[in-house]
């Protein structure tokens, strides 16, 4: 499992110049990959992390190293006054936000008999309640060309197998927030989509893991996703101005 962090000039470079980016759960993984593509694009981002700081730190100076601005902001995600208080403080240290990635999330993965109310208040909390008020808080401070790009998962297009209930249902929810957004927010120029992640090499799920050769098989590619190939298609939606209410799927054929 590779999860380096790339500070290098990309073909990117210099598209989003000057926009403000928070992107949740950023301090590795799909999130840090993300921040660090925006970056790279030209884009001033703050990240959160609860427990990762050193690897938000690391983030914040492969930005800095772009010469542009890097936030690190602790924030649990599963607090609602957490939340909704990261994109403020997000937003008065970049001095306004015009982007939210909605990365930050959690998987409780079992039988359906073995999950406890606390696994199911957690997960929900993380993934629904704490998606919908970061994009609250954030759709009061954004103006025309805002964006709002949810990261969900392949699983709520295909449940492979038990055991993925809890978090196929909480990712299923995104889903419809996502249009609703869309709908919501349309009027004002700000637009919203959700990026559908497949089986992705992070240390979440390495693609040297337990599992990683069944899901290799499952998809039409044979291999594991890299997290640049998520974080390339949150740029291209930041840079899109006529995309809104859309799921796109990044899976190599996960769900063909």
């Amino acid at each position: 499992m590779t999860n380096t962090l790339t500070v290098g000039k990309g073909h990117d470079s210099g598209t989003l110049m000057g926009r403000k980016v928070l992107v949740t759960g950023g301090s590795r993984g799909i999130g840090a990959a993300t921040a660090l593509r925006l970056a790279r694009a030209g884009a001033d981002v703050a990240v959160t992390y609860v427990n990762g700081k050193d690897g938000a730190e690391d983030v914040v100076r492969a930005i800095e190293a772009l010469g542009r601005r890097g936030v690190a902001l602790r924030a649990d995600s599963g607090d609602p006054d957490e939340a909704a208080g990261a994109v403020v403080l997000a937003a008065e240290a970049l001095g306004g936000l015009d982007v939210l990635v909605n990365n930050a999330g959690v998987g409780v993965l079992g039988p359906l008999e073995g999950l406890a109310p606390a696994d199911v208040e957690r997960v929900l909390a993380v993934n629904v309640r704490g998606v919908f008020l970061a994009s609250q808080a954030a759709a009061a401070r954004m103006g025309p060309g805002g964006r709002i790009i949810t990261i969900g998962s392949c699983m709520v297009q295909r449940v492979p197998g038990p055991g993925g209930t809890l978090y196929a249902m909480s990712k299923s929810a995104l889903v419809g927030l996502t249009k609703a957004l869309a709908r919501e927010l349309g009027a004002r120029g700000i637009t919203a989509n959700i990026v559908h992640p497949g089986p992705i090499d992070t240390d979440m799920n390495p693609a040297d893991g337990e599992y990683a050769a069944g899901n290799s098989a499952l998809t039409a590619l044979g291999r594991y996703g890299v997290v640049d190939e998520v974080a390339s298609v949150v740029a291209h939606l930041v840079g899109a101005t006529y995309v809104t209410g859309a799921e796109f799927t990044v899976d190599g054929g996960f769900t063909a």
